[in-house]
């Protein structure tokens, strides 16, 4: 039986939203339609809304449905930026470096066509945003339209002060989206408490379908809508709605939350044991990082060439995000936090979930140290990976 160990690409559904889900393929009626069944289906749609609103601690009104993360990412980061710019005042983005690609080309995308100003902010060894840094940034700069970073590094694992950014931005009257997909449903999250403008989740990190995610936005928040049509959901995402995909994330929403950290902590005890010289990549304060993130290089080896070493004895891990159409290149998140691109190179990304057992968990690493002795022999490939990180070096 192949053991998975990728749960940050993607989890399995739970059962109790597979059930939900098929169930709900035989409601009949478009939630926007005022006959009966019509409004059956928007009262079941609403009622997913208020279960995702609960899980994130926010108002119902609050949550607009939208096709996944990156959808969600993209309507937040473009929205805010067109409205805060729209008298061409306001054309700076503050971008931590190690973003998820989801961020990185939608700046880059508005910058090539739209005229932004992006300025990356730096993050430490740990992969942590440097606070002071985006400090001074907002102190130079009044033509501020947003602030956008991730909640946690999807890679490294590493969660970031967000209520501490938020406030910062807040002094100066700059809005802040939170890119949350990874740490939805493994860290506490509190929209009301945060004072942010919007965050971004998606169903499939934690349990709930493919194909849909959502964006939390602020009452008080403005943004320009991608999509034109219909004006569903408060103008923000017109389009009709897909109601048992939303029926679906709403029960996986209410799941009770289960603490990963026994496997990840076993996991990292384990590699640390089998291969003394892997290092452990993030921050090393596992209070301090996601409860299902464990992150090592190891020395001298390809990252790519252990992952298909491990997927032969049946093991699936990453070596990094699965977000980047299967392109083998040094992790820019590893390069930004001072690594090397030869011990960026040498990454894997082992990530539990609701299916992990403690077999896996041994499965995992009684197959590591021949990979991992396999890979050293084998060395590094003499190839020029050219890291993807463009104008987040510059």
């Amino acid at each position: 039986m192949p053991v998975y160990l990728d749960h940050a690409a993607t989890t399995p559904m739970l059962p109790e939203a597979i059930a939900a889900y098929t169930e709900a393929l035989g409601i009949v009626g478009n939630p926007s339609s005022i006959h009966s069944q019509g409004q059956n289906a928007k009262r079941m749609l609403e009622e997913a809304r208020e279960s995702v609103a609960e899980s994130l601690g926010c108002d119902p009104i609050e949550v607009v449905f939208t096709s996944g993360g990156t959808e969600s990412v993209n309507l937040a980061v473009k929205g805010l930026f067109w409205a805060r710019n729209a008298s061409g005042t306001r054309a700076r983005i503050l971008v931590p470096r190690g973003e998820h690609h989801a961020t990185i080309d939608t700046v880059e995308w508005l910058e090539r066509y739209e005229g932004a100003i992006i300025d990356w902010v730096p993050i430490d060894e740990l992969g942590r945003v440097r606070v002071d840094e985006l400090a001074e940034l907002l102190e130079q700069h009044d033509d501020v339209a947003l602030v956008t970073l991730l909640w946690a590094n999807n890679e490294v694992g590493t969660v970031q002060p967000i209520a501490e950014i938020a406030a910062l931005a807040a002094r100066h009257g700059v809005p802040v989206h939170a890119d949350a997909i990874s740490a939805y449903r493994h860290v506490p999250i509190d929209f009301a408490a945060t004072g942010l403008a919007a965050l971004s989740v998606s169903a499939h990190k934690f349990g709930g379908p493919l194909g849909i995610g959502a964006l939390v936005l602020d009452r008080s928040a403005v943004v320009v809508p991608l999509i034109h049509g219909g004006g569903q959901q408060r103008d923000v995402r017109s389009g009709t709605q897909d109601v048992p995909a939303a029926i679906s994330f709403g029960v996986a929403a209410q799941h009770p939350v289960t603490s990963f950290a026994p496997l990840r902590d076993r996991i990292i005890a384990g590699v640390r044991a089998a291969v003394p010289s892997a290092v452990l990549r993030g921050d090393p304060d596992l209070d301090a990082r996601l409860d299902n993130n464990a992150h090592f290089t190891f020395p001298g080896c390809e990252g790519d060439s252990l992952l298909f070493l491990l997927d032969a004895a049946g093991v699936s891990v990453s070596t990094g995000s699965a977000c980047r159409a299967g392109i083998p290149e040094a992790s820019h998140v590893l390069l930004g936090m001072g690594l090397s691109v030869a011990d960026a190179r040498g990454a894997l990304r082992i990530t539990v979930g609701h299916t992990t057992t403690e077999a896996d968990v041994d499965a995992f690493l009684q197959a590591l140290p021949a990979a991992v002795e396999r890979a050293t022999r084998a060395g590094l490939n003499d190839r020029d990976v050219a890291a993807r990180v463009d104008s987040v070096d510059a």
